[in-house]
């Protein structure tokens, strides 16, 4: 067979990662203060796009639409090639690819599940206390008067207790060298050094330093801390002393050899635990050090008529348009140098492809959301003791889409439900099999009937793992002693023996 060259004309269609494509990815798993990020920095460097105001909760059949594109703009050549307008195709390949990929395409609004969504905002306005129309810009955290910081604390002391310039210029450096723990964290030798001071000048000033409020602060490490707090209760007999210099015994719940260690018996070992147990291993800890972040909820779930209604946060889902208008009266002025037409074009395309992307973000999170309020409906009735086994595998085929879209929007996203504030993630979990061959359950309600289980006990009648095994197996979890204890060690619980001689030693200090 002669060999010979030909030319001949294929075609084929494959999913190309174009920046775009990884942009409208990476925007499903950003967080609500990474997405208003983003979009502020791409206002700032588009002038086609403009921020939306957000006014009310929105629902599935709400979600923001992206407008026409004018008609002076309706075909800009772009200069990328077919890349760039992957997401007007429907020739079916790369749809069916996106859909596996990122999520169901732009255009399927019939998948949407239709949830009624009432002016949330509006009514709480509205109740009784609540704000009124002309005070929407009034924040009581304007006025709330600052809290005090330690450094602030200790330095009001200070004139009362040193009173020397050079030992106040020591305690001075001492003060900056604490953390918002209270404890000090600094090398005496170096810090000596650099101040030009002895180290006895150091030690010295450090001891009338850790006579300061709160008690125990001015420590370096945990033992010092609960030192300090016993010799201002005049609690630091030997015995206390030996206690807390073998914090890593107690850490280990190696009584015997505290006791042997303390000198005393195990009446006074439970005596001293107590005491312990009544000290503040982080005295700093009361004075604020920062703001205090608060987890918003992307999604709201409340009950409805029809069973539960499913609600986007719109503090969390900003929403920006294309100034379509500014466009067009742009492209009325004349003609333009060859780059600024690209520019303008590029701006247009970057514009309309954020504002959609953005548009499916919040359809793929209410599709998810929904589907997740769907599978674990008894969760919401009844508690976690009816959460459902549930992986990304099951939400993923029953909206259609690929599991990595699943993880990606799970991750870091909230809800707030009538059952409190629970991360998507919470909502996933394994499946454990039932002693009598029914439904299986949900790893995370086993281990909350664990937690039950042992909070339940009294000092007199601790359970073991096998205890626990055996009550959970009358419960219908069939589940093996191994894994119970598995359980119980991730949940930072201790063994039977270790926790019937710390109950024993609560009763004996609430006596």
């Amino acid at each position: 067979m002669a060999l010979s060259a030909s030319l001949f004309l294929r075609q084929s269609q494959s999913l190309v990662m174009t920046p775009q494509l990884m942009q409208s990815i990476q925007l499903l798993q950003m967080t609500h203060l990474e997405l208003v990020q983003f979009i502020a920095q791409e206002v700032e460097k588009n002038p086609l796009l403009d921020f939306q105001p957000n006014d009310e909760p929105l629902g599935a059949g709400d979600l923001p639409a992206t407008g026409p594109e004018p008609e002076a703009a309706s075909a800009p050549e772009s200069t990328e090639g077919p890349d760039s307008d992957w997401y007007e195709r429907s020739d079916g390949q790369l749809s069916d690819s996106l859909d596996a990929n990122f999520g169901t395409a732009f255009s399927d609004d019939a998948a949407l599940p239709k949830v009624d969504a009432p002016d949330l905002l509006g009514q709480w306005k509205s109740m009784p206390g609540g704000l009124s129309d002309g005070m929407d810009d009034y924040d009581l955290d304007d006025f709330v008067a600052a809290r005090p910081s330690l450094r602030d604390h200790l330095l009001q002391q200070l004139p009362f207790a040193v009173t020397a310039a050079h030992d106040r210029m020591i305690a001075l450096s001492l003060i900056d060298q604490i953390d918002e723990t209270g404890y000090l964290r600094a090398d005496m030798p170096e810090l000596a050094e650099r101040i030009g001071a002895t180290v006895m000048d150091l030690e010295r000033v450090l001891t009338l330093l850790q006579g300061f409020d709160p008690p125990g602060v001015f420590a370096r490490d945990l033992g010092e801390c609960l030192a300090i707090q016993l010799r201002q209760r005049d609690r630091l007999d030997p015995a206390m002393a030996a206690l807390v210099k073998n914090l890593d015994l107690l850490a280990r719940r190696d009584f015997a050899t505290l006791k042997r260690l303390c000198g005393v018996d195990e009446e006074d070992l439970l005596d001293m635990l107590a005491e312990i147990r009544t000290l503040d291993p982080r005295p700093g800890g009361a004075f604020e050090t920062g703001p205090t972040e608060t987890i918003v909820a992307d999604i709201f779930v409340r009950p409805s008529a029809d069973g539960w209604a499913v609600e986007l946060n719109p503090e969390t889902l900003p929403r920006v348009l294309v100034n379509n208008a500014y466009y067009a009266e742009v492209q009325k002025h004349g003609r333009r140098e060859e780059g600024e037409q690209a520019f303008l074009s590029e701006c247009l395309q970057n514009a309309n492809w954020l504002t959609r992307s953005l548009d499916q973000r919040a359809r793929t999170i209410m599709k998810v959301a929904s589907e997740i309020v769907r599978q674990q409906e008894a969760f919401l009735h009844h508690g976690v003791d009816h959460l459902r086994p549930l992986n990304l595998k099951t939400v993923a085929d029953a909206i259609k889409m690929h599991e990595s879209t699943v993880s990606r929007v799970t991750s870091n996203k909230y809800m707030l439900t009538p059952r409190g504030l629970f991360e998507l993630k919470y909502f996933f979990s394994v499946s454990i099999g039932s002693a009598e061959g029914g439904d299986s359950h949900s790893a995370e309600a086993v281990r909350h009937r664990i937690r039950m289980l042992i909070a339940q006990e009294s000092p007199d009648n601790i359970l073991s793992d096998d205890d626990i095994v055996e009550s959970l197996r009358s419960g219908g979890v069939d589940l093996a002693r191994r894994t119970v204890a598995k359980y119980r060690e991730a949940m930072n619980i201790p063994s039977s023996v270790q926790r019937r001689r710390e109950k024993r030693a609560l009763a004996r200090s609430s006596a």
